[in-house]
């Protein structure tokens, strides 16, 4: 955006701004989105994790199509439900469990004490919720997390393009 490859703004401006955009994408986190790829007419949204909750008054965004990537694990699909309660249209990118089983090698554990203790998820899709629940319930092994920034963008872009 006009030469700028990071910008931090108060969600009060961001909600004002008037941006020619055709696509968003909010990552869970900050270092998946410092370093995700310019894309044309597009928008990173990271670091924000519950925090999501800030864009609901961020009307604009309705007129974008939505890309969430968030971490496979309780957590990230807890957000992903909740973001899409403000924006329904939200795609979700890479959390999904194709991607969670060929990047076996990278799983790691949610902390025992952080598990998500909600048995359902109103905003997910039939998919994320059935990987939602495979993850409650240890279909694999316990309380596994497949952190976003674990994932490799060659990966990522042989996913997404």
């Amino acid at each position: 955006m006009a030469g700028l490859s990071d910008l931090s703004v108060p969600i009060e401006q961001f909600a004002q701004l008037d941006l020619l955009l055709d696509r968003v994408f909010i990552t869970e986190n900050k270092t998946n989105g410092l370093a995700f790829p310019q894309i044309k007419n597009a928008i990173v949204i990271f670091g924000l994790g519950y925090g999501v909750q800030s864009l609901k008054q961020v009307h604009w965004l309705n007129d974008c199509r939505i890309y969430y990537w968030g971490d496979i694990d309780t957590h990230g699909f807890a957000i992903l439900s909740q973001l899409r309660s403000y924006f329904p249209k939200v795609e979700s990118l890479l959390m999904d469990q194709q991607t969670l089983i060929e990047c076996r090698p990278l799983w790691g554990e949610e902390p025992e004490n952080k598990v998500h203790s909600s048995d359902s998820l109103a905003y997910l899709s039939e998919a994320e919720l059935q990987l939602y629940k495979r993850l409650k319930s240890a279909y694999w092994q316990p309380r596994i997390r497949l952190e976003q920034e674990r994932v490799s963008f060659l990966f990522a872009a042989g996913k997404t393009a």
